[in-house]
C-alpha cells in the first residue's frame, strides 16, 4: 500500500509527492497516517524490556561456572527420545513465566490489540488537538442531534453531570476501519472519551485494561461497542461506564 511506503520513507519523489497531495485532500487518509505516526512514536517511547530478577541472575552465573568445568563427553539420543522431554521443558517454562508474570503484573494480550491501541490513539489525538469536541455542549439534546447525517447509526448520547461526570460535547473520530461517535465527558481535571459504533457481535461482559498509563473499558450491548479510556483510576472509569450501562436502554440499536 503506497501509505505504508510513504511512512516508512520507501517512496520515489514523485510518489512521495502525490501522497502529500492526497493527505491534504483525504480525511480517511490523513486520519490513517495520524494513527500510524502515533503508534510509532508510542512504540518508539516504550520499553520492550523487564529487568530479571536477582535471584534468576544468581542462578544464571551459577550455571556459567558449572559451564566452564571439564564436561564428559555426552551421549547421543535420538530425536525419538528427546521430544517428549522438550514438551515437558517447553510447557513448564510456558507456565512459570505466565504466574511470574501474573505476580509482576504483566499486561497480556486483550481482547482485540488492534483495536485497543486504535482506542488509545485516538484519545491522545484528542488532547492534542486545540478542540476535543466537535460540538462542545453538555446539553444531550444538542449533542445527540449532532450527529444526525455524519453517521450512519444513532449514538446513545447520556448526561451524567449529577453523578459527577458531565458531559462536555462529541466529535466524530475514525477507528476500527470506520467512522465512530466519540462522546466526551469530564471528572474533575481528568478527560474520558467513550467511542461508540456498531457491532455485529453479540452482547460481551464488560472487561478492563491498562495500555501505556491509560485505563480502558470495553463492553458491547444491544448491536453496539463501548469503549471508554482516560488516565482516570479504574475504581471511577468502571464506575462511569456501570452509570452508561445503566442508562442506555436495551433498544438502542440502530
Amino acid at each position: 500500500m503506497l501509505l505504508d511506503g510513504y511512512v516508512d520513507g520507501e517512496l520515489d519523489l514523485v510518489r512521495h509527492l502525490e501522497i502529500e497531495r492526497h493527505l491534504q485532500t483525504c480525511t480517511g487518509c490523513a486520519q490513517r497516517y495520524a494513527n500510524y505516526q502515533t503508534l510509532r512514536n508510542a512504540v518508539r517511547g516504550s520499553s520492550l524490556y523487564v529487568s530479571a530478577p536477582p535471584a534468576l541472575h544468581k542462578r544464571i552465573q551459577g550455571l556459567v561456572a558449572q559451564s566452564s568445568e571439564p564436561a564428559p563427553k555426552p551421549r547421543r539420543l535420538s530425536p525419538r527420545l528427546l521430544r517428549p522431554w522438550l514438551t515437558g521443558a517447553i510447557a513448564l517454562a510456558a507456565a512459570v513465566l505466565l504466574v511470574w508474570g501474573t505476580v509482576h503484573g504483566w499486561s497480556w494480550p486483550f481482547v482485540d490489540d488492534r483495536v485497543t491501541q486504535d482506542v488509545i490513539e485516538g484519545h491522545v489525538r484528542s488532547l492534542m488537538v486545540t478542540h476535543i469536541a466537535d460540538v462542545a455542549s453538555s446539553d444531550q439534546h444538542t449533542v445527540k442531534p449532532w450527529f444526525d447525517g455524519k453517521l450512519d447509526f444513532s449514538p446513545p448520547v447520556e448526561d451524567l453531570a449529577d453523578q459527577g461526570y458531565p458531559l462536555v460535547g462529541g466529535r466524530l473520530d475514525y477507528l476500527d476501519s470506520r467512522s465512530v461517535a466519540a462522546l466526551v465527558y469530564q471528572r474533575r481535571k481528568h478527560v474520558i472519551n467513550l467511542f461508540i459504533w456498531p457491532s455485529g457481535d453479540g452482547d460481551r461482559a464488560t472487561t478492563s485494561v491498562t495500555r501505556q498509563g491509560y485505563y480502558l473499558v470495553h463492553w458491547t450491548r444491544s448491536g453496539m461497542t463501548y469503549w471508554a479510556v482516560s488516565d482516570l483510576n479504574i475504581d471511577e472509569l468502571q464506575a462511569f461506564s456501570h452509570l452508561i450501562q445503566q442508562r442506555v436502554a436495551p433498544s438502542s440499536t440502530p
